[in-house]
């Protein structure tokens, strides 16, 4: 078997989920040649949220209106999160660019301003969160002022109900009704998908019908709620089009993963890092070696390939992509052996109680870092000077609960980028710094 040549980056990014993604970005942006390694499935399962903090305590459920505010409560509260140890400037600096880059790739978010908003979800309750799509916005003043507003959905789509949604929010909002229609050109099917239906609306003329079929059902709303099939790639456009030919602000509501803004997410992500000109590497990494100042990584490929990287990032997540697993002996870390910190026995990794409001124990494992999102060895120091790990796979955070998963894989990213610019700079590896 003859052996590929070895191809060298200045950064190989294990894991090609949201943090991954936001470290390739951000290591591109600033000169960095990067290879990003993983495959980008998991971002279907987005809700296009983007959460930075939401709940903290947790155990009190309490919500924040600043996420802001609700860091400075973690900082002094839980110094060893991940998220407390970021300074907010850079969080603030991080999530713009974020979405600068996602607005460049065609999908656009509402300023990020200071605050939390409250939007609907498909179920009829209500979901805190930081980044909004441009295409929900409007609910968020509709969900706050209670307008007359109708909600609409379509037969055959089984994710999305208008009339549970109404059903939940009759006490606090009486003026929202429901209606349902047949999705033009879907007559004879019997069970449509969202994603067929954000492609058919890309096209002008569904566009007109399906408009056509809601302007006599307006009556005296003043604003309309769909589910979230505004388009793909060209949500910008659908949306616009849709107000304009309505009259009426539009807005989406997300529906159960996979959904199409988890779908738009991953299109727009895997957009912006290819023309920032990150190589991507839709393979899993079969061994990982360091060589003095150089990790090499082999690459799970047909006929072997091997990568050579001055730094990595360990963008693995826990258990569902596999950066960690499990068994009666306890939690490993996948690729490297790093050691993860773990409650002492498997009877404590559970409350009795699966509805515990402080969570479980084993969602709050993972790797410890150092300050500088380097993760530690047995001995307590950094396992290689050039290693990093960010998003889920670190040790103190319990980010569902919490609502923050976005602030994690970005935040840490950037934190993690911002260390390996500076070492880098100053070794001299890489004179495009600066």
């Amino acid at each position: 078997m003859t052996q590929s040549p070895v191809e060298r980056y200045d950064l190989a990014v294990i894991g090609a989920g949201m943090s991954g993604m936001a470290a390739a970005l951000f290591a591109a942006q600033r000169g960095l040649s990067t290879i990003l390694i993983g495959s980008s499935g998991g971002l279907l399962f987005a809700s296009g949220l983007l959460d930075l903090l939401a709940v903290h305590p947790v155990p009190e459920r309490r919500l924040w209106s600043s996420p802001y505010d609700a860091l400075a409560a973690l900082a002094r509260d839980q110094p060893e999160h991940p998220l407390a140890r970021i300074d907010p400037s850079a969080i603030r600096m991080a999530f713009k660019a974020f979405a600068s880059a996602l607005a460049s790739a065609g999908l656009d978010y509402a300023p990020l301003v200071e605050r939390n908003s409250d939007m609907l979800t498909s179920m009829g309750t209500v979901k805190t969160s930081f980044g909004v799509p441009l295409t929900m916005v409007a609910g968020i003043a509709a969900l706050e002022a209670r307008p007359p507003c109708l909600l609409l959905d379509f037969r055959g789509l089984r994710e999305f109900s208008a009339r549970q949604i109404t059903a939940t929010l009759a006490d606090r909002w009486p003026q929202l009704r429901h209606q349902r229609v047949v999705f033009p050109g879907f007559d004879a099917i019997p069970e449509v998908n969202a994603v067929h239906l954000a492609r058919a609306l890309e096209i002008p003329e569904t566009r007109d019908r399906l408009m056509a079929l809601i302007r006599p059902l307006l009556g005296g709303a003043r604003v309309l709620g769909l589910p979230a099939v505004l388009g793909l790639g060209r949500s910008r456009e659908v949306h616009v089009a849709f107000e304009a030919g309505l009259g009426v602000p539009v807005f989406e509501i997300p529906t159960m993963p996979p959904s199409v803004p988890g779908l738009r997410l991953q299109e727009a992500l895997e957009k912006a890092v290819s023309v920032r000109r990150v190589r991507r590497r839709q393979a899993s990494v079969r061994a990982l070696t360091f060589d003095n100042a150089t990790a090499l990584l082999d690459l799970d490929v047909p006929g072997w390939e091997r990568i050579s990287a001055s730094a990595v990032v360990l963008a693995t997540g826990r258990f569902n992509s596999r950066g960690l697993t499990a068994d009666r002996h306890g939690v490993r870390e996948s690729l490297l052996g790093l050691p993860v910190q773990q409650p002492a026995s498997r009877d404590e990794w559970h409350q009795r109680d699966f509805l515990d409001l402080g969570g479980h124990a084993i969602n709050r494992t993972g790797l410890r870092t150092d300050g500088t999102c380097r993760p530690l060895d047995t001995t307590g120091k950094p396992a290689w000077p050039n290693l990093f790990a960010i998003g889920s796979v670190l040790a103190n955070q319990d980010w569902t609960r919490a609502k923050c998963g976005s602030g994690l894989a970005i935040a840490t990213a950037w934190a993690a980028i911002e260390q390996l610019a500076r070492q880098l700079r100053g070794s001299g590896m890489n004179a495009k710094l600066g």
